[in-house]
């Protein structure tokens, strides 16, 4: 080939690349409704939005309490449609008012986006969380240290450092972010190879090799939790935990096109962090 033939198909390589880093983007949340979206509250059947948890309103998906005499470790998780393997997840939110009645000390401004969750139509009926792997949103309490970006695994595992993770949650380097203000969090999940939680641009936490496993959750099909399993995709979710969130950006750039091509995969990342 010649020169001329590699320069103009690297450059309509790059083109390709660029163009695809900016068009990219799924919005999951439409900002409208939550019709691309399937609800599983502990105690309720799937798909029964109860005390309406979830809803939205000017433009935000919210969580809130308002039907509930007590929260009774009712916790929700909102599923997105269908699964993914590769990709990077970005979402807007915040914390707002106060705690439900009958919610607990350590869920207070709590919640997380679930990563490489079980299909939610495979669990029963008073299952509290979905198999999966949490990027935990935590809120300042006003005076103490409180990262957020966290990792938790209830019924996984996942290594850090090559070392296997056992422990139920692990903190983050970020900072704490007290009162309502928005906080935009991002998790670049790449299979089961690596997963990194980025909380407004800075890299605050990356492990690798989730799989089924551990404990950390209650009332599930046997089935389904095969331990010793890689989790290489999954749904995603996002959580009620008692205290009233809101997200007003939840969108996803695909990389599966990518998965099996490193350098195209870099180029597309090095293109998503400059954006």
């Amino acid at each position: 080939m010649s020169r001329y033939k590699i320069l103009l198909a690297t450059i309509t390589l790059f083109s390709g690349l660029n163009t695809y880093a900016q068009k990219g983007w799924i919005n999951l949340f439409n900002g409208k409704d939550l019709k691309d979206w399937n609800i599983k509250i502990s105690k309720h059947n799937y798909k029964e939005n109860f005390g309406n948890t979830f809803y939205v309103q000017d433009g935000l998906m919210k969580v809130k309490y308002d039907g509930y005499q007590d929260f009774d470790k009712q916790y929700g998780h909102i599923f997105y449609k269908k699964p993914f393997s590769y990709y990077l997840l970005k979402v807007e939110y915040r914390f707002v008012g106060e705690q439900a009645k009958g919610g607990q000390e350590w869920a207070l401004r709590n919640s997380g986006a679930m990563l490489h969750c079980q299909d939610p139509a495979t669990m029963l009926k008073d299952q509290d969380f979905p198999i999966s792997i949490e990027g935990q949103f935590l809120g300042g309490n006003g005076k103490d240290e409180r990262p957020t970006g966290n990792v938790c695994t209830p019924g996984t595992t996942i290594e850090i450092k090559n070392s296997l993770f056992e422990t139920h949650c692990l903190n983050s380097t970020s900072k704490t972010y007290h009162g309502e203000q928005w906080v935009t969090a991002e998790f670049l999940v790449l299979g089961d190879s690596v997963i990194k939680h980025i909380i407004n641009k800075d890299t605050v936490l990356t492990y690798t090799k989730p799989k089924i496993g551990g404990g950390n959750v209650a009332n599930f099909d046997p089935k389904v939790k095969e331990d010793g399993k890689r989790l290489t995709s999954g749904y995603i979710s996002l959580q009620s935990e008692s205290h009233p969130i809101e997200f007003r950006t939840v969108k996803l750039f695909d990389l599966q096109p990518y998965a099996n091509d490193q350098k195209k995969l870099d180029k597309v990342l090095e293109k998503l962090g400059k954006e």
